[in-house]
């Protein structure tokens, strides 16, 4: 059986581990340096799978199938057999060089490495390897389980094979692509931070409330989530760093970040993880 890493347990790292197992025919493994995250991954891809039954969505054998192809490591050497490696860790260009530096380490020449990042880009993450020809971009939508879409990013030194083959994946996955090139932001986040980050401006002038904002929004131009409670969903630390990488990168004013914003990070408020953010939740 064909193995495939995901590195990284996380909510979008057990996301894409958890489609990989349900709807193709490769032995996943999931990698995290913490056994606790990684436990709480398997609580966490075992009660998503369970919904899905219950809901009729999918054949309890299908969901058996899919727990038996999943392996939950810590040990990063267990990953040296995989053919293609999906990088899901912190949004951070340090953390993900380091990551990807030890990779190169362990994997086999013709190992392909994929990573979620939001922002971040690709060219600088394939200079910490020997293999930029086999590095790509492949940004999953948030959940994971629900969003058709995949973002693919080739960079300048990505190859026809690593892309064609990316693509492949993800059409076994079940995911729609689309190709951006390697600048920040890519397609999605250059376009929807600016209007995340208009809507912070827009609640830092006084003009609404958030409630508001989101309704007017949702009913105003048929989004099915406000964009306030959008940023609640995707971490309002991930939104200013993907702010920060536009504004540093593209140097154009437009993307400067909204105080009321930088607050809420500084002060801990991360939205649904940390159980606060424009919005309370119940953790």
């Amino acid at each position: 059986m064909v193995q495939v890493a995901v590195v990284g347990s996380g909510q979008m790292g057990s996301g894409i581990a958890q489609v990989l197992a349900t709807n193709t025919d490769k032995e996943v493994f999931l990698y995290d340096i913490s056994a606790a995250a990684v436990s709480q991954a398997r609580d966490s891809i075992t009660a998503s799978l369970r919904k899905l039954t219950d809901k009729g969505k999918l054949p309890k054998e299908r969901v058996d199938r899919a727990m038996g192809q999943l392996q939950f490591v810590t040990d990063l050497p267990a990953l040296q057999r995989s053919v293609f490696f999906i990088e899901a860790i912190v949004e951070n260009a340090a953390a993900k060089t380091e990551l990807f530096q030890e990779l190169d380490r362990i994997a086999e020449p013709q190992a392909i490495f994929a990573s979620n990042t939001s922002s971040i880009p690709i060219s600088t993450l394939a200079k910490a390897t020997k293999r930029p020809e086999k590095v790509i971009g492949m940004h999953f939508m948030n959940p994971v389980p629900l969003m058709s879409l995949v973002e693919v990013i080739r960079s300048p030194q990505t190859s026809d094979d690593t892309y064609n083959t990316t693509c492949t994946l993800a059409k076994e996955m079940g995911k729609e692509t689309v190709c951006s090139k390697d600048v920040a932001g890519f397609i999605v986040n250059r376009i929807l931070m600016p209007m995340i980050n208009e809507a912070f401006f827009v609640l830092h002038d006084g003009i609404a409330t958030a409630a508001d904002i989101d309704q007017a929004m949702k009913l105003g131009t048929n989004q099915p989530m406000g964009p306030l409670a959008l940023a609640d969903l995707v971490g309002l630390d991930t939104c200013l760093f993907i702010l920060e990488v536009l504004y540093r990168d593209l140097k154009d004013p437009k993307f400067r970040p909204c105080p009321l914003l930088q607050q809420l990070v500084n002060d801990g408020f991360y939205g649904r993880k940390s159980g606060r953010g424009v919005f309370h939740y119940e953790r």
